[in-house]
């Protein structure tokens, strides 16, 4: 049997399998967070734009989209390349974990090759949600829990890759489930608590009010931005201006930038109001509330400033629990470090301009996958290094 699952055939097997359900992928990705959609209702796939059926013989997983030119046949619209990409994205993990666990793996473990789909299915769908919507489908993650927690009694290569999974029962495999849940979720939602407590928001008092101002942006690359002018600390009495791009003061839809002061000019007429909370859209003062879109101005000044920041939401505790109950406690540990460097890597282009700013759920998700195709034996490399350094006579010196 062993012979017969090392085959290439197989390989090629998993990469059609992994393409066709990385098409369907984006049927989840798509029509989850619509509530005028069903994942399984309209049963055919269809253009969003002219919204005609999409024929079997034209939604062939990668190979459609290569001869359509990504293109839609009916009304030649662009398809974007991520639902090619998702396709691509899928098949290769699917071949990639059964390559790794079955081809080249002794013994061999089809089931860990499965949970490693199952893990990517779940991923992929999570981390694009999150980048779309900024909100972690937690359903998602339930599931998920339950899946690695089964996956992990049945066969426990996945949560023991840097150990021997041979020598422990399978009692032991969905122990090591839990704690990786346990830490992946309990851990990351200490941290989440104590940031949104610590650095959640930022904020400013003054005994002086400071002017404030929302400035337009001048060409479509810019954004609109919350200016507030603070006292320079190098010259006494000369004002510097602190600018906040609206992408990055409302990064979630509940994130809320509220003032307190006087003097506030709405469209250059004077109000009322000694408090305003601004939200994505809106503009909530003097119990009536505007639209942001509608205003040509907005000023005033301030006595009192409070700044949402935050990096990480409630969903990306269940989501590293998640990735736990699949590859346990050193692995989440690795997983939650790797995201972190990967934040920073994607943040630096972002931020000059490259690319647009990701929540933190996309890099947990390629952290816990990067554990499984290699971050294991790095982790071992590490620790093995330590070791040598910290005995002098095992490491030959």
């Amino acid at each position: 049997m062993e012979d017969i699952l090392r085959l290439p055939i197989w390989c090629y097997c998993m990469f059609v399998m992994g393409a066709c359900i990385g098409s369907y992928l984006n049927v989840v990705i798509y029509r989850w967070p619509r509530e005028d959609l069903s994942v399984t209702e309209p049963a055919r796939s269809f253009c969003p734009i002219c919204r005609s059926d999409i024929p079997w013989f034209r939604n062939i997983p990668i190979v459609t989209w290569i001869l359509q030119r990504g293109k839609c046949a009916e009304c030649r619209a662009p398809i974007a390349f991520r639902y090619v990409f998702v396709e691509i994205l899928t098949a290769v993990l699917f071949l990639t974990g059964w390559y790794i666990f079955v081809t080249n793996h002794t013994p061999i473990s089809p089931v860990a090759a499965a949970l490693v789909a199952v893990l990517s299915v779940l991923l992929i769908c999570i981390a694009w949600i999150d980048a779309d919507l900024m909100v972690v489908p937690v359903d998602f993650c339930w599931w998920g829990m339950g899946a690695g927690l089964l996956g992990a009694c049945l066969d426990p290569t996945l949560v023991t890759l840097d150990g021997e999974p041979q020598s422990i029962h399978w009692w032991q495999g969905g122990v090591q489930a839990l704690y990786g849940m346990a830490l992946g979720w309990g851990g990351l939602a200490f941290v989440v608590y104590l940031g949104k407590k610590l650095m959640g928001i930022k904020r400013f008092e003054f005994s002086q009010a400071h002017e404030w101002y929302l400035r337009e942006p001048e060409s479509e690359e810019e954004q609109l931005c919350f200016v507030l002018k603070m006292p320079r600390k190098d010259v006494e009495g000369e004002f510097e201006e602190d600018v906040y791009a609206w992408g990055d003061l409302f990064f979630r839809d509940y994130d809320r930038l509220e003032i307190e002061g006087h003097g506030i000019l709405k469209d250059g007429e004077r109000t009322k109001a000694t408090r305003i909370v601004i939200s994505r859209e809106m503009v909530q003062m003097g119990g009536e509330e505007y639209s942001i879109a509608d205003m040509k101005s907005l000023e005033g000044k301030a006595t009192r400033v409070m700044i949402p920041r935050e990096a990480m939401g409630d969903g990306d505790p269940p989501l590293l629990g998640l990735i736990g109950a699949f590859i346990g406690w050193h692995g989440v540990v690795f997983a939650l470090f790797a995201a972190c460097i990967f934040a920073i890597l994607w943040a630096i282009p972002a931020r000059i301009g490259f690319g647009r700013q990701l929540p933190f759920g996309p890099f947990l998700a390629l952290g816990g996958a990067a554990w499984i195709f290699g971050g294991w034996s790095l982790w071992e490399w590490y620790f093995e290094s330590l070791a040598g350094f910290g005995n002098p006579a095992q490491s030959g010196r």
